[in-house]
């Protein structure tokens, strides 16, 4: 084989090996947890119940504290303060039509991880860690939303020798803090099977 054969063909396989990794980070990306900021059934503003009424976040997502779910609120316990709490409003008349229908809120998931990973809520809680480390300034928010999980840029620039920071709730996200964790003198396990089962 000619020394332009072996470059052109060295180009074609290496060329191939890119295509390989967009298109499998790519893929990845759908099922590991990428999301956006929501449509929700309802608009829920965050900002209004955690930022000006300082609710906690364990009101509405009651399993947070016992399930690695955190939840999400029932139609019963959001009318339970809105039988009063501004009843006329549009968003509140939606939701008594489901209490009336005794149906549930169908809520758009926004956090999602891949099924191989395990997030103990109630371990974080317990920890004593807020849920903002995780999900950002939810009290700010209007709409909540996220972007989590691999992306092709950060592979991209891990292919050419550069290091990025690791995207919000991706594994190497979760593990830079365990070890902030472990140096602030908590115990932090990072062992593998502590959220891949």
């Amino acid at each position: 084989m000619s020394g332009k054969a072996a470059v052109g063909a060295l180009g074609v396989v290496l060329l191939a090996v890119l295509i390989f990794l967009a298109i499998s980070s790519w893929s990845r990306q759908s099922s590991a947890a990428a999301a956006k900021a929501s449509v929700q059934p309802i608009n829920f503003p965050h900002s209004v119940h955690v930022g000006t009424y300082k609710m906690e976040c364990q009101y509405c997502h009651s399993e947070a504290r016992r399930s690695e779910y955190a939840g999400l609120p029932s139609v019963e316990r959001c009318m339970g303060c809105h039988k009063i709490a501004g009843a006329d409003k549009p968003e509140i008349k939606k939701l008594a039509g489901y209490l009336a229908d005794k149906k549930p809120i169908p809520w758009v998931r926004v956090n999602k991880l891949p099924e191989f990973t395990y997030f103990p809520h109630k371990a974080h809680i317990r920890a004593s860690l807020k849920c903002q480390t995780c999900h950002g300034p939810v009290e700010t928010m209007t709409t909540f939303g996220a972007t989590t999980g691999p992306r092709l840029t950060n592979d991209l620039l891990y292919l050419v020798g550069l290091k990025p920071g690791p995207p919000p709730l991706s594994m190497g996200w979760c593990i830079d803090c365990h070890r902030e964790q472990n140096v602030a003198g908590k115990q932090a396990p990072l062992d593998c099977v502590t959220c891949h089962h």
